[in-house]
């Protein structure tokens, strides 16, 4: 039905071990998977007359559904509420909070027009056989615009699918692979943008999207990121300057009562010793933040 609308899905054929995507000119013509060797196709039966894939990721393209919001008047006029409200000193949006703000000072230029959609990513595993114990998952990949004012944005017809990642297994560090589509997409709406029609202020405009954020839970977190979420290192804040400790008992990492280093020096909760970690105050600071030079330059030592 939504097909007709311009909003169908195209079917990407996967490698069963998560290798690669058959997709883009050269790759979606081989038989095999470059990576493992493994055969793209099940093996054909007597009746079987066409070749069957052991996996298909869905998706769905995002530019033609963000142009929709803009073939409504009524959605359309809305699309640059973010600018128009009066700040009262109270963060009730995405728009008041720091990140928002320090996108537009590094990026004025896609400001200059303000019906340029930012998005949210989500993501999640779940099985789709309800409670069932065969440990079956499959992954869909939400995206959500943030133009729109909080009793808008965050209602279930302005949030898009983009992405079905199939079971029966969870992607784990290669959910990237999957996510490839999806990436091209926005590299299209940042890069160039697409032409789109206003129907609210009856003109045409190049439309262009920018990712701010993704949103998951802790170990979707780490698929998303490449993060390790695991081990003593695991809070991508702290890092080496975590003070995570190893339970007696479970010998389990527990990373209990390393918050109060962030609340303000003057906190009453930095001086309770019976309310977090026993016989225990917090004097020290956050640890640094670390700016984007100094992330890729560690990067880079990794290589």
């Amino acid at each position: 039905m939504v097909k007709k609308l311009g909003l169908g899905y195209e079917k990407i054929h996967v490698c069963p071990n998560d290798c690669m995507l058959y997709y883009g000119e050269e790759d979606k013509k081989l038989r095999e998977c470059r990576i493992c060797g493994h055969s793209r196709y099940q093996p054909k039966t007597r009746s079987s007359k066409i070749d069957v894939p052991y996996k298909i990721l869905r998706h769905f393209p995002l530019a033609p559904r963000l142009q929709r919001f803009f073939m409504s008047k009524n959605t359309a006029q809305h699309m640059t509420w973010h600018d128009q409200r009066c700040a009262n000193g109270i963060m009730i949006h995405p728009s008041d909070g720091e990140a928002w703000k320090h996108f537009d000072d590094n990026y004025p230029s896609f400001l200059d027009e303000l019906r340029n959609i930012r998005l949210g990513l989500a993501t999640d595993g779940f099985c789709p056989f309800g409670h069932s114990s065969n440990g079956h998952s499959i992954w869909p990949v939400f995206v959500t615009p943030y133009n729109l004012p909080p009793n808008m944005c965050m209602k279930e017809q302005y949030l898009f699918l983009t992405l079905v990642i199939p079971g029966p297994k969870s992607p784990k560090q290669n959910l990237d692979i999957y996510l490839r589509p999806l990436i091209d997409d926005l590299k299209k709406l940042w890069n160039v943008g697409v032409n789109t029609y206003d129907a609210y202020r009856g003109e045409n405009f190049i439309m262009r999207a920018a990712l701010m954020w993704t949103i998951s839970d802790f170990p979707a977190y780490g698929m998303l990121s490449g993060w390790s979420t695991h081990g003593n290192l695991a809070c991508p804040y702290c890092m080496e300057q975590t003070k995570s400790f190893r339970l007696p008992h479970s010998h389990k990492q527990c990373w209990f009562d390393c918050h109060r280093q962030f609340l303000p020096i003057d906190h009453p909760f930095r001086k309770q010793k019976d309310k977090f970690k026993k016989n225990t105050t917090e004097k020290a600071l956050p640890p640094p933040r670390l700016s984007g030079e100094e992330v890729w330059d560690r990067l880079r030592r990794l290589n």
